[in-house]
This record gives C-alpha cells, structure tokens and sequence, in this order.
C-alpha cells in the first residue's frame, strides 16, 4: 500500500521516496524525503532525533551533523514554495512540521503501471549442493536466492516469480529447463549451486532462456570460508549487477528477430539499445524515429523519455552545441523523472542529462541516489553518476563510482563510459600515465566513440607519446569529423583546472577547437 502526503504545492510519495511540486521531481534524494514523511506523518507533534535518524539511516550508526544537514536540504526545497518556516527546530527535542495541513491518499500499486508491456520473466531455482545434503548447505544456498530474488523483484522492468512457488524444483535437477520455464510461465532461469568446504566456499550461476536452453550468462564466485553473510552480500550484488545488463542484451536481440510493425512501445524501445548506447549522434538520429513511436503509444513510459534524453543529449553534444537538442535533452529528463520513479534505468538517463546538459548536479545527483534506492545494484547508475563527476572536476568520486560499476558489471555495454571517467579524474590529478591505462581500456570497450581516442590522444601528449597522439586524433576525427575539444568541455560544463589540462593536451595532440 503506498501513501501519498500532500500538503501545499507538495505531494510525497512513500514508496518512491520522491517529492513533486506540483508535477514536477524535486531535487530532494531519498533520505531527505525519509526525514520529511516522518514529520508530516506526526503533523505538529515533535519528532525526535533518533527517530529522524532511524528513518532515513535505518540499521545504520551516522553522526548528528548528517540529520542537520539533511534538514538543511529539506527545507531549501520547501522554501521554493515559501515553506522555508514549515519545518521547525525544537531545540534539545527534535524538530516539528508546522506547514500546511497535510492529507493522506493510499493507493494500491499494481505489479505493472504501464499498460501494453510484455515483461520479461524469470524465475531463480534453488541452488544446489552437488557434492552433500547438508541442511547448513541448503539453508545458506535459501538465504543467496532469497537475496537475488527480493533484489530482481526492485527492476521494474522485469517480472520475477517467488521463491516459494520455485522450492519443489530443489530435486529436479534433471528436469528440462524449457519445461520449467513452460511450468512457470517464464522467459528466463537462473540457476545456482553452492559447494562448502571447511576453507572455500563456491557459488556457480548460469541463466538460461527457457524457450531455447540456451545459457545467456554464467559466473563462478570462490572465496574463503570466512564472513558467510558478506559473502552473501558480495554475491547476491555481483550477481544482481550482472544479470540486469545481460537480460537487457538478450531482450534487445529478440525483439530484434521480430517484425518491425508488430512491435508494441515496450518492444520499440528496446529495439532502439544498441544506438542509444552507442553515444554517437548518427545512431541516436536513428533511434529517436522509433522512441517517438513508443511515445505515440504510451505518453508517460519513462524509460523511453530516458532513452530519448540520452539521443539528444548526443546529438547536443556532438552534433554542433545545437540548443535545441539540449533543451529536449532536459524535457525528456524531466518527462522521465516524473513518470519513471520507480524505474532504476529511466532515472540514471535522466540524472545523467541533468547533469550533463542542465549543469544540475543537485538534481543529478537526486535521480542518481533514486535510481540506487530502487536498484542497489545498477551498474549503469554509478557508471553515468562517475561521468558527471568525472566532468565536473570531483576526481575521487568519479573513480570510486566508476570501479564500483565495473565491479557490478565488468563487460557492460557502457563500461567505455566508466573508463572515461577514471582517465578523467587522472588528468585532474595530475597522473597521466594512469589516465593513459583508462583511455586504452575504454577504446577496448568500444572502439567506435571519438571521445575514446581524444582522451587516448591528450594522454599521450602528457606522456610525451606525440606520434601515437596524432593517430589517435586523426582516428577520433575520422569517428567525428566535427568534433572541437572547445566545444565538447563548453557542452558539458568542464571543470575549469581540467579543461585547461584537457585544452592542452588536445590541441597538442592536433584535435580542432
């Protein structure tokens, strides 16, 4: 049952986590959100501290200075409103909500809002233990399922079977898979085991599509027997952040197989991925035909607002500094985030053009930790948030989101993206052999975007590599024939220090300003 709060211009949504005004996303992130239904729900009653902390901290131990500064945001975003006297400061106490009177609506959410999509499906089967029936064993394989089951069940995308109705296929090991996705009513199967040893322990995974048999992604974790329930955490995560790119892919191939007319607005926008994810302007024109005709069908689906934010913002980018492309970029954004709040991808679109195209990284950021609180696990989410902190001059930030989406998701589609951002936060400090290392990596990653090889090349003018820079150049030019180092660091707002290290390198290296 979600309950919506409103109050004012105001209307906050409990199981998003997400406040509007009006109808438009604010830019308060999920733990402000937290602290403010705690106090509309006690309408001028005090709430105390501890309880603030437990509700936006829970099971966590922070520092006071955090709920101040977390109450400080809270009532930036409500003074756009006037509201900046609403939340009162009870000095020893805690503090009273003292705005408008406050109505409750619940509402029943059903498992899909957006009509006319045919999910995907998958169900996860019990992990086996090939080697003994040990209940420790089962017990422990129960927990890891459990786990990556409550963590698909968060993609809203994807329909996922409960784990109680997979239980009686513990035994059946020698059961087809394609009748038990036929059993089920599924599309796909992960399926597990788990070997224990008084030293190591081993987790095997493979997901199948049921209607072929065929293995769309498998992975082996081996660790030492030491912290059983980290160990759960790491594996349960990796494997979330595996699956959901690997389903993606999947999905995209078959609908490509499908006949271009009998494609509904789901269909239609994932047969638009590849050029989306490509980030050149030439394939993101071609993708937007199609995001129009899904938008046609379905006005509100986020995730092609996402997608089609994403092909302006290339076309922006590099097609020219074309204002009209940026202000569309914004537009779907906007469309995306306030439609997709329960969406992980549509909100790491969003977030990453309002970073990229708007220059708000307060808003960025918001969708950003939105996206997290929906998908702990979406590798996109950190890789996109590491571009703009890559950008925007926070170097720390940007390769520890970086490294942890290529934790989650080592051969993603965007894993050139993260690689971007590490060579990027390289230049900012100064180590250009390791922001030569990133440039490589990202090339391997995708050798069909222009933004590689300029990297490539800058890095190698710091390194005194001037023949391998001009190649390089030549070969970002060849990708982009009108790519201008001037215009990219203008369009994305770059940081100052860097730009002027990037302005260098890049027309020493012989790129056009």
């Amino acid at each position: 049952m979600t309950k919506t709060f409103s109050f004012g211009p105001f209307k906050l949504d409990s199981a998003l986590g997400m406040l509007m005004h009006g109808d438009q996303p604010t830019a308060l992130g999920p733990r402000g959100a937290a602290l403010l239904q705690r106090l509309v729900e006690h309408e001028g009653q005090p709430v105390g501290k501890d309880a603030l902390i437990a509700a936006a901290w829970p099971s966590l131990v922070v520092e006071e200075s955090n709920l101040t500064v977390q109450m400080a945001t809270v009532r930036k975003v409500l003074s756009e409103a006037g509201g900046s006297r609403w939340i009162e400061t009870l000095p020893r106490r805690g503090y009273r909500y003292a705005g408008p009177p406050v109505t409750v609506a619940s509402v029943s959410k059903l498992a899909d809002e957006t009509p006319g999509l045919d999910k995907p499906s998958i169900a996860v089967l019990p992990f086996l233990d090939p080697d003994r029936s040990a209940e420790s064993a089962i017990s422990y394989a129960d927990s890891v399922v459990e786990d990556i089951v409550n963590g698909l069940s968060r993609v809203r995308w994807l329909r996922v079977i409960a784990h109680s109705s997979t239980k009686k296929y513990r035994q059946a090991a020698d059961v087809d898979a394609r009748q038990i996705g036929r059993d089920l009513g599924v599309r796909y199967l992960l399926q597990g085991s788990v070997r224990m040893s008084s030293k190591r322990i081993r987790i095997g995974c493979q997901l199948v599509e049921a209607d072929t048999g065929v293995q769309v992604w498998s992975e082996r974790y081996d660790r030492p027997m030491t912290d059983l329930f980290e160990l759960q955490d790491d594996v349960a995560i990796a494997v979330l952040g595996a699956i959901e790119p690997a389903l993606r892919q999947t999905e995209a191939t078959r609908v490509r197989r499908k006949r271009p007319d009998s494609l509904r607005a789901y269909e239609l926008v994932l047969q638009t991925q590849a050029d989306v994810f490509s980030g050149m302007p030439e394939s993101s024109a071609r993708a937007l035909g199609l995001l129009e005709r899904a938008l046609a069908l379905e006005p509100d689906y986020a995730l092609a607002h996402s997608f089609a934010a994403m092909c302006h913002h290339n076309l922006f980018l590099r097609g020219g500094l074309d204002e009209v492309h940026r202000e569309a970029s914004i537009g779907h954004a906007r469309a995306a985030m306030a439609s997709g709040r329960d969406d992980a991808l549509a909100l790491t679109f969003a977030g990453f053009s309002m970073g990229m195209d708007a220059h708000d990284h307060t808003a960025a950021l918001a969708a950003f930790e939105g996206a997290l609180a929906v998908s702990p696990s979406s590798a996109l989410t950190y890789i996109l948030g590491s571009v703009v902190s890559g950008w925007s001059g926070r170097p720390d930030v940007a390769i520890a989101w970086a490294e942890r989406g290529l934790r989650l998701s080592p051969f993603d589609a965007w894993a050139f993206a993260a690689w971007h951002s590490i060579a990027l936060a390289h230049f900012k400090l100064g180590h250009f052999d390791a922001a030569l290392g990133a440039a490589t990596r990202a090339i391997q990653a995708n050798p069909a975007h222009s933004v590689s090889y300029a990297l490539f090349a800058g890095a190698c003018v710091a390194c005194g590599r001037l023949g391998d820079a001009r190649k390089a150049a030549a070969t970002a030019l060849s990708l982009q024939p009108n790519f201008r180092y001037g215009q990219q660091l203008s369009g994305v707002n770059c940081e100052p220090g860097l730009a002027a290290t990037l302005s260098w390198a890049f027309g020493a290296a012989g790129l056009p300003n």
